[in-house]
C-alpha cells in the first residue's frame, strides 16, 4: 500500500513537470491539484508503511527517488521558463547523489543514512513548486509576482541549504573517523 502511494508520486511527476514548462498544457488548478496529491502522496507512504510493518530499506529508496525525481522535475521545469535558479535543480543531483553513494558505498549502510538538514531540504524543496503553481492562479496580478518572487528568494536559501548539506555530508567521513 505505500508503494503505492509513492507510485503514485511517480505518475504525477511527468504530467505536473510538463505542464509547469508549458503553462497553457493543464488548468493551474488541475497542476496544483496534482502537486497536492503529490505532496499527500509522500506524507502519508511513510506512516502507511510503518503502521502496516511494511517499512524497508527498499521501500526507503523507493520514497526518496521518486521525491528525487519529482522536485528535480519540477524545479528543472520552472527553471526552463527563468522562473527559477538552474543551479537549484543541478545542486540536488549532486547532493542526492551523495546521499545514495554514502549511505552504500562510503558507510557500507543496508539502508540510507539521513540527515536533518537533508531532510528539511528534501520537505521545502516542494514548496518552491507550489508557489510557482499557485502564482498561475492569479495571472497578471501583483499576487503572481509576489508567489514567484517568493519561490525565487526560497531557492535561493534551499541553494545555500543544500550546499550546506552536501559539505556536511562530505564532512561526515573524518567526524567519523576522528571518533
Amino acid at each position: 500500500m505505500a508503494n503505492l502511494l509513492t507510485g503514485i508520486r511517480l505518475l504525477l511527476l511527468v504530467p505536473v513537470a510538463w505542464a509547469l514548462a508549458q503553462p497553457a498544457l493543464l488548468h493551474p488548478v488541475l497542476v496544483l491539484g496534482m502537486i497536492v496529491a503529490a505532496i499527500l502522496s509522500d506524507y502519508y507512504d511513510g506512516k502507511v508503511a510503518r503502521a502496516l510493518g511494511t517499512a524497508s530499506p527498499r521501500g526507503m529508496l523507493f520514497d526518496h527517488g521518486t521525491d528525487f525525481l519529482f522536485v528535480t522535475s519540477c524545479l528543472a521545469a520552472t527553471a526552463y521558463l527563468g522562473l527559477l535558479p538552474a543551479l537549484l535543480p543541478l545542486l540536488i543531483v549532486i547532493a542526492f547523489t551523495q546521499y545514495v553513494l554514502d549511505s552504500y558505498l562510503l558507510f557500507r549502510q543496508k539502508q540510507l543514512r539521513m540527515s536533518m538538514l537533508g531532510r528539511w531540504n528534501g520537505v521545502f524543496y516542494f514548496v518552491p513548486t507550489v508557489l510557482i503553481a499557485s502564482s498561475r492562479l492569479f495571472p497578471g496580478t501583483a499576487l503572481q509576482s509576489l508567489l514567484q518572487t517568493s519561490a525565487r528568494y526560497l531557492c535561493y536559501l534551499l541553494i545555500a541549504s543544500t550546499i550546506a548539506s552536501i559539505v556536511d555530508r562530505g564532512l561526515a567521513p573524518w567526524r567519523k573517523n576522528s571518533h
